[in-house]
């Protein structure tokens, strides 16, 4: 019987002053608030029974793992292109106020489907390569527990399919706040949800506690 736990853990906070949606476009680093936020995820695994570490491309990702690994030095991180954050149409724009590019009626036929969502990658396909990684990752850490930083979206796709809930979704109502955990545990290759932890919950914004946190 093949078991392990696996730990997806979404990143720290991203230094973002221009409200982008910054989705996968480079050069967005963590805050200084955000550094915490992956210094304290390190402390919460350091004394875990990690035996792989697994990590999207992107700088935010990398810098929030890199924590995890130093407490577990002897452990090599994989970087793993189906871990990046969901590609959307609207990347590189703002939707703050009166600034917000949803004023504009070009867009707008990007939002014709929700269920799919008609503005970015589709919803099963997140679903699909996430739970894939998931499997491969309590392959190698057989026996023992696996961290993966990801990004909120591809963690909450992960999370329904391994409920076996639809895809489709209230964006508001996603629990997956920066530097959470969200648990699946994985027997035989298949996932179940198992848990849910927020280690940096006093260190979130007042208005983020609530789980949904614009960007990823």
């Amino acid at each position: 019987m093949t078991q392990a736990l696996v730990h997806l853990c979404r990143h720290g906070q991203v230094h973002n002053p221009g409200t982008v949606l910054y989705g996968r476009l480079p050069d967005f680093h963590l805050s200084d608030l955000g550094r915490q936020m992956a210094d304290r995820l390190g402390e919460y695994f350091a004394d875990r029974d990690v035996a792989h570490l697994r990590c999207s491309p992107l700088e935010r990702a990398q810098e929030t793992m890199a924590p995890i690994a130093a407490g577990h030095a002897d452990l090599q991180v994989v970087t793993d292109e189906r871990l990046i954050e969901a590609w959307n149409h609207f990347q590189g724009r703002v939707f703050n106020g009166m600034r917000s590019d949803l004023r504009d009626p070009r867009l707008w036929h990007y939002l014709l489907n929700p269920m799919l969502p008609s503005w970015g990658e589709p919803y099963a396909e997140q679903v699909a390569r996430m739970l894939e990684v998931v499997r491969e990752a309590a392959e190698v850490a057989d026996g023992h527990e696996a961290v993966i930083v990801s990004h909120q979206l591809p963690i909450w796709m992960a999370r329904r399919g391994a409920e076996g809930l639809r895809p489709a979704h209230n964006p508001l109502k996603r629990q997956c706040t920066l530097a959470s955990v969200t648990t699946l545990a994985v027997t035989d290759g298949v996932v179940s949800f198992v848990g849910y932890d927020e280690p940096c919950r006093d260190l979130l914004p007042t208005k983020k506690r609530k789980g949904f946190v614009a960007g990823a």
